[in-house]
């Protein structure tokens, strides 16, 4: 009895997936998708389990998004995964973290699909905050994609918007006082090509997804989001589904972008 309960369930969740597939396929995807991984902790929370492993089944979440991206076609996908606030959170945690980290990073250097479809792996954020053997790791993996341009996958680790921003302009006031940049010259696309992002064609995301039901950016991408749709969806990221995905894209779809226009 359980095991047909059971097998109706996931029956029901196909036919759903069929259908939603089915009502976005032919419409505008989104090209740049943003995501701000939230609700590991409380998930752990839920099962009554350490805070760790929610950030263990976190990541094999992510393994999961990439397929479905690659699915939908999306060639930009920037994932939020650590910020610069969350180096105030328990040393037992943050070490837990980087150890994570540091698995999928070596992970990702013999990743089959990465080297498959040609993903440009970039890590975003202030990396010289990070453990010095997760720099390294980190320098080899973006050493091994960095001629790949078909797809590109950035981790936002050690990242703050307001940082990154303070960043690009420290680097451009550098840049004009030694006589490199001529201050007259300075504007909205010269600043982008200081930020973290310029790396990419399209730095700026047509849609931004937070999980966990919290409705703010955190500091997430506030250069590159001024125009990007958001949607802050009822769910803790290890829990997010391909149907949330395809939701999110069918409400995309649905809003009328003008751009100021």
């Amino acid at each position: 009895m359980v095991l047909k309960r059971f097998l109706s369930v996931v029956g029901a969740y196909k036919a759903y997936e069929k259908w939603l597939w089915f009502q976005i396929k032919n419409g505008e995807k989104p090209e740049h998708i943003a995501i701000i991984l939230d609700g590991n902790r409380r998930w752990a929370n839920e099962q009554d389990i350490n805070p760790w492993l929610g950030h263990t089944k976190g990541a094999e979440t992510v393994e999961k998004l990439l397929d479905w991206c690659d699915m939908l076609g999306v060639k930009f996908v920037t994932l939020y995964t650590f910020s610069t606030e969350n180096f105030r959170r328990p040393s037992a945690e943050i070490e837990e973290i980087m150890r994570i980290a540091e698995v999928k990073f070596r992970e990702l250097l013999t990743d089959e699909r990465i080297h498959r479809n040609r993903v440009h792996v970039k890590v975003i954020g202030r990396v010289n905050l990070l453990p010095e053997g997760l720099q390294k790791l980190i320098a080899e993996v973006e050493k091994a994609t960095e001629s790949y341009d078909n797809q590109f996958l950035n981790f936002a680790f050690a990242y703050g918007g307001r940082a990154e921003i303070v960043d690009a302009a420290k680097t451009i006031a550098a840049k004009v006082k030694n006589g490199e940049l001529s201050l007259e010259n300075v504007d909205e696309s010269t600043f982008e090509k200081y930020l973290y992002t310029s790396h990419m064609p399209k730095q700026d995301p047509d849609m931004i997804i937070r999980t966990s039901g919290e409705e703010r950016l955190s500091g997430f991408l506030l250069w590159q989001a001024a125009y990007s749709e958001l949607l802050f969806l009822d769910v803790f990221w290890p829990d997010f589904r391909l149907i949330d995905l395809l939701r999110a894209t069918r409400t995309f779809q649905n809003r009328k972008r003008r751009f100021g226009s």
